[in-house]
């Protein structure tokens, strides 16, 4: 299934920001149908306001996991702020990557 406009926007911005080595984005908005905050950028039912990310960077290195959380949460400030009502986080460096 094609990515839909934000988690197109989230995979640009990670991308961008991160250098990551892996990154899946997981549009979990369907199970939260019903929500008052469901619908994302277009207001549909089950449309894109709850996601979760993996990203794997060397950027992470010497990082405890809130500054990782924070350095995600900053550079999709934007989102967060409007169509994405909840992100959950999973911030990996490569070693950490490899022994999950």
């Amino acid at each position: 299934m094609p990515e839909g406009p934000i988690a197109t926007i989230i995979r640009e911005k990670l991308t961008s920001g991160l250098n990551p080595v892996r990154l899946e984005i997981e549009d979990d908005s369907g199970r939260h149908a019903g929500h008052h905050h469901e619908g994302g950028m277009d207001g549909r039912a089950g449309g894109e306001s709850h996601f979760n990310v993996t990203v794997v960077s060397a950027r992470f290195e010497g990082q405890g996991r809130v500054q990782r959380q924070r350095a995600v949460n900053d550079l999709l400030r934007t989102e967060l702020a409007g169509p994405v009502h909840a992100l959950s986080i999973r911030a990996l460096t490569p070693a950490e990557a490899e022994r999950a």
